[in-house]
């Protein structure tokens, strides 16, 4: 969903007039995110590093005690920063790897700088990306058609470390190794912007992503020495976080400079919690979790001409808000049909008399974490269990996870217990030809595999049991209030269970051949081998609006074609090629050569047709039939029309056999097992 001149759109809640300040003009924007920044890390947080520069904007603008991240780990919480969406909406489920997923940042989602662009804003990114990018040979957006004017951004992290990174793009064009530290380039580049290339009569907007305090680390001596030896991890995480907020401090200064500091509004937060669990507060784990430790991060806004210093605010805010506010504070609207998952917080900024609304609550939905989903209302936080782990090969990686013991433990002169050992072989900065080897294939054996993304919108797992805390006297979630407060914990979980369902409809499946129009959504209420097979092949089973059943028959058609001519027909372990002979058959349209047609009377998806409750066309699913019940029935006065002879009727007997329904735990596997059928051959005689 692009935007365009002529799309409906809506105003909200509120303006910046209707919080008592105004501007004699549109405000910049610069969008600051550090990268496995803990909520307790800056100085004006509690922290340890001295970040005087974070912590003058914090003292004159307004500083949120309690703010939240979209997601515990990188991709998707960068995704709902840009969209104001659930990520799973967006197409985003986990961490990106571009040489591995197809998935990437949806093309018809809606960004804040497109958002911006309509407004007349120049606009820039600056920075790690994330999103997916086509660096790496694989066909994504680039970050240019995703509204930016001008960018300059790494993949992933940067590489081989924040010290003279070589990985850097810029505007379609790798740059080569750049001698610095990669917060200070990247400020570089936004100056440069600013200076060379920003248009002096247009408002600008730079999103700038730091790669700080993400491992690989590294930052100059003279500043880790303030904070422990030169070879302590702890004091060099300390010293990458201090140098981004000297580079901040030299931003500011040019934007103070070039006269533009007044009416740029800065706001500055964390894509998600640390990975060094001891920088988060003391809340409860960190990195790649919904709890307290994974999710909360600063949140800084600070602008001069619009927002009142000294302002503490207590009321929950998130990433996934700063859309709606930065829409509503210069007034941009956004299409009507577009759900928009966070409010607009300007309200909070000026002690305004107006009250904050949130339109739906606060909650999270990360497929891959346990817990699976979170929501936040008042001082209440309720999180929500799965029951089951995705299919890996835990005997390969607990292998080379002994394997990688050997090198860290070493390299470490300690021994690691279970938990221990797992962050040191994701965060170690310990190199060398056959440790980076290990630590390849342990990546690789835990990435995501987007052939879960079926199983995942089909609700894998469920929510099992769920823990409730009051984050306002238990902020690190020790004490499980759920079965002393029934009452609280029914309502919560009702509606966190209802937005999980809700944004996991919205999420697409990834594959060859991705699209969000017209790819089979499964109703929760099927599990039948054909439903696994349409799923996995994203055949479209739901006629559009208006759409004919024979219309619907020809799509069908065409997207089969299209597999077929790519050898990408997907088959479950119980469908062989007559199934899918037979499938071919049944939905065969009136302009077809041979004769099928069922679904003329038994339309999809439900394989039958029915009136005020009563069945008026019998359906397909779940019959006994058997090869003499099928050929009595093609006698009859309904299928007259119908020849088939007795090859056609085996394979149309074995498509209904495909409807009959399967366990759960079946129809998991059917999915995952689904096989390549190599349709070159015989045609299924």
């Amino acid at each position: 969903m692009k935007l365009c001149t002529a799309q409906t759109v809506v105003n909200h809640n509120s303006t910046l007039e209707d919080t008592g300040r105004k501007t004699q003009s549109t405000p910049n924007i610069v969008l600051m995110l550090a990268d496995d920044l803990g909520s307790a890390d800056i100085g004006c947080y509690g922290g340890p590093v001295k970040t005087p520069v974070l912590d003058k904007l914090a003292a004159d603008g307004v500083k949120f005690t309690h703010f939240y991240s979209a997601a515990p780990v990188c991709s998707p919480a960068r995704a709902s920063l840009l969209t104001g969406r659930h990520h799973l909406r967006t197409g985003v489920y986990t961490v990106i790897q571009d040489h591995i997923h197809n998935m990437h940042l949806e093309l018809d989602e809606v960004t804040i700088a497109e958002l911006l662009k309509t407004k007349g804003y120049h606009t820039a990114h600056v920075g790690k990306w994330h999103l997916g990018t086509p660096f790496r040979g694989m066909k994504k957006p680039w970050i240019d058609e995703q509204g930016f004017d001008y960018w300059f951004a790494t993949d992933l992290n940067a590489a081989p470390s924040h010290k003279n990174p070589r990985n850097f793009w810029r505007n379609r064009k790798q740059v080569g190794e750049i001698n610095g530290y990669a917060c200070q380039i990247v400020v570089d580049e936004a100056i440069r912007f600013l200076a060379d290339h920003r248009d002096e009569e247009k408002p600008f907007f730079i999103n700038m992503w730091f790669h700080e305090p993400h491992a690989p680390l590294a930052a100059p001596a003279k500043i880790v020495e303030q904070y422990g030896e030169l070879t302590d991890q702890a004091a060099i995480y300390s010293a990458t976080i201090d140098n981004t907020d000297r580079a901040i401090g030299r931003l500011v200064d040019y934007l103070k400079e070039i006269g533009e500091l007044e009416n740029t509004l800065l706001i500055y937060t964390s894509d998600h919690g640390s990975y060094r669990h001891e920088r988060n507060g003391n809340l409860s784990a960190g990195k790649g979790s919904l709890l307290e430790g994974g999710i909360r991060t600063p949140g800084i806004f600070y602008w001069p001409a619009g927002i009142k210093g000294g302002h503490i605010e207590t009321t929950p805010g998130a990433a996934i808000d700063i859309l709606p506010t930065i829409c509503s504070i210069v007034d941009v609207k956004y299409p009507a049909e577009l759900h928009i998952d966070g409010s607009d917080l300007s309200v909070l900024f000026n002690n305004s008399d107006k009250e904050f609304f949130r339109h739906q609550p606060l909650t999270w939905h990360s497929p891959l974490s346990q817990p699976v989903a979170a929501i936040r209302e008042g001082n209440y936080s309720l999180v929500g269990f799965r029951s089951e782990e995705y299919p890996k090969d835990k005997e390969a990686i607990a292998a080379v996870m002994e394997k990688m013991r050997v090198h860290l433990e070493k390299y470490l002169n300690k021994g690691l217990d279970a938990q221990q050992l797992w962050h040191e072989c994701y965060n170690s900065p310990l190199k060398n030809p056959e440790y980076n080897k290990l630590r390849g294939e342990f990546v690789t054996l835990n990435t995501f595999q987007e052939r879960w993304t079926p199983i995942i919108k089909a609700g894998f797992g469920g929510i099992s049991r769920v823990q409730l805390f009051d984050i306002s006297i238990d902020p690190r979630q020790k004490n499980d209030l759920a079965k002393q407060l029934p009452e609280v914990t029914k309502r919560l979980r009702t509606t966190m269970e209802s937005m999980h369902q809700d944004v996991l409809k919205e999420a697409p499946v990834w594959g060859e051949d991705n699209s969000k129009s017209g790819i089979h959504r499964l109703d929760s209420d099927r599990r039948t081998t054909f439903d696994a097979f349409a799923y996995v092949n994203r055949i479209p089973i739901v006629p559009k609006m208006g759409e004919s059943q024979d219309d619907l028959a020809q799509r069908i058609a065409s997207r089969l074609a299209n597999q077929e001519g790519r050898i990408l027909v997907k088959l479950p372990p119980d469908m062989n090629h007559y199934t899918y002979y037979g499938f071919k058959l049944a939905v065969q349209s009136n302009g077809a050569s041979t004769a099928g047609r069922c679904i003329q009377c038994h339309a999809l998806p439900g394989f039958g047709r029915s009136s005020g409750g009563k069945e008026i066309v019998p359906t397909l699913r779940n019959k006994n039939y058997s090869l003499s019940r099928l050929e009595t029935l093609l006698k009859n006065e309904n299928h007259s029309q119908i020849e088939l002879n007795k090859q056609q009727k085996i394979q149309l007997l074995a498509f209904i056999y495909s409807l009959k329904d399967l366990p759960e735990y079946e129809f998991r596997e059917a999915i995952i097992e689904a096989a390549v059928l190599d349709t070159s051959g015989d045609n299924g005689k």
